[in-house]
């Protein structure tokens, strides 16, 4: 009797990269939003790494990130009990880059990558990881395996997935990307049931993956390939000239050999304040407040900070964020609008 081959473990692969400017004054390029605790069970990237700790499925993270946040990254590994292997990045050169270097300097051509941002929250870990294993058949047929997630609201602040008929198990063709829509448009497309988020993770094999850049962004996998060459670290003079594109534009758009496996395990990008809000644990009268600030007769009110202790005394659905340096105060409604307060705040006067 033939007794079944063990499955080969998958590779986790963390993009650990970030500018730090929607979920500011708290989180700022030198500390993006992964290393913070924005939700109430840890940092992110904490959370990350505690997805990915079943020695069943996954084999030991790849994390690559920059120069300045290899402290963080180690500090939080340790205190979330993984060894992981860091790959750091002179420059930021976008996420192809990131991803090709991950493939260039994978164990095997076969070995399977599963290649995630390192800031996302995900409500469901027992069901993310039923989704990675059912999206490994088309891994293992030399598909890249997008995870489209099922929209719970009309959204116009993600791309979205068109997926068509079935090719492998759970996983469908994607037939298209489409860019950030309009609402009439988000509405369509969520009301058709055929289009998912795109949530920015990736399934493949390392093979897989160069065979992609060659045909659809050769300029990339050449330019990190040569400064590759000396070792696993990437030389800075060679790194600098490696195109700086995102992986859907240089190759998931471009490819027909993408494959999208619809996902429901509560994602989310944790993209602003609001989304924070909406995810964090909440007191009776719906505050999200960290431990040693306070809101007094007040309803609806995210309350972070990193500097001083906050006090709130009979506000509604405010934001009020707080370090060592500025104190942000402004209607969670607007959460969409930091990026203003960090442009005036960044501006030389």
């Amino acid at each position: 009797m033939t007794q079944a081959q063990p499955t080969a473990k998958i590779r986790p692969v963390i993009l650990s990269g970030g500018a730090g400017t929607r979920l500011w004054p708290l989180s700022t390029a030198a500390r993006p939003k992964q290393f913070l605790d924005l939700v109430g069970d840890g940092s992110l990237l904490r959370q990350t790494f505690e997805r990915m700790a079943d020695p069943v499925l996954f084999s030991a993270p790849t994390v690559i990130c920059g120069p300045g946040h290899v402290e963080a990254v180690e500090e939080i590994a340790a205190t979330a009990g993984t060894v992981a292997r860091l790959i750091v990045e002179p420059a930021a050169r976008n996420t192809a880059a990131a991803i090709a270097l991950a493939a260039l300097t994978a164990e095997a051509p076969d070995e399977l990558l599963l290649v995630l941002p390192s800031d996302h929250h995900i409500a469901a870990p027992d069901r993310f990881r039923a989704t990675v294993d059912a999206a490994r058949a088309g891994a293992e047929a030399g598909l890249i395996v997008t995870f489209g997630m099922k929209p719970t609201r009309i959204e116009t602040g993600f791309g979205y997935i068109e997926a068509g008929e079935p090719l492998t198990g759970a996983v469908r063709r994607a037939i298209r990307f489409v860019e950030k829509p309009d609402a009439a448009r988000a509405a369509e497309m969520t009301a058709s049931g055929n289009y998912l988020w795109n949530g920015g993770i990736f399934f493949a094999s390392a093979a897989t993956l160069i065979a992609a850049f060659e045909a659809h962004a050769p300029a990339v996998i050449a330019a990190v390939r040569t400064s590759l060459k000396a070792s696993d670290t990437p030389d800075p003079a060679a790194f600098a000239t490696v195109p700086a594109l995102a992986f859907d534009h240089a190759v998931m758009e471009k490819s027909d050999r993408v494959g999208v496996i619809p996902s429901d395990f509560g994602w989310s990008d944790v993209g602003s304040w609001l989304a924070a809000f909406e995810h964090a644990p909440r007191d009776e009268a719906d505050n999200a407040v960290d431990p040693g600030s306070v809101v007094i007769d007040g309803h609806g009110n995210l309350v972070r900070s990193t500097g001083p202790r906050i006090v709130a005394l009979g506000v509604n659905g405010l934001m009020l964020l707080a370090t060592d340096e500025v104190i942000l105060v402004a209607p969670l409604a607007d959460a969409q609008r930091v990026r203003e307060a960090h442009a005036w705040f960044t501006t030389p006067k």
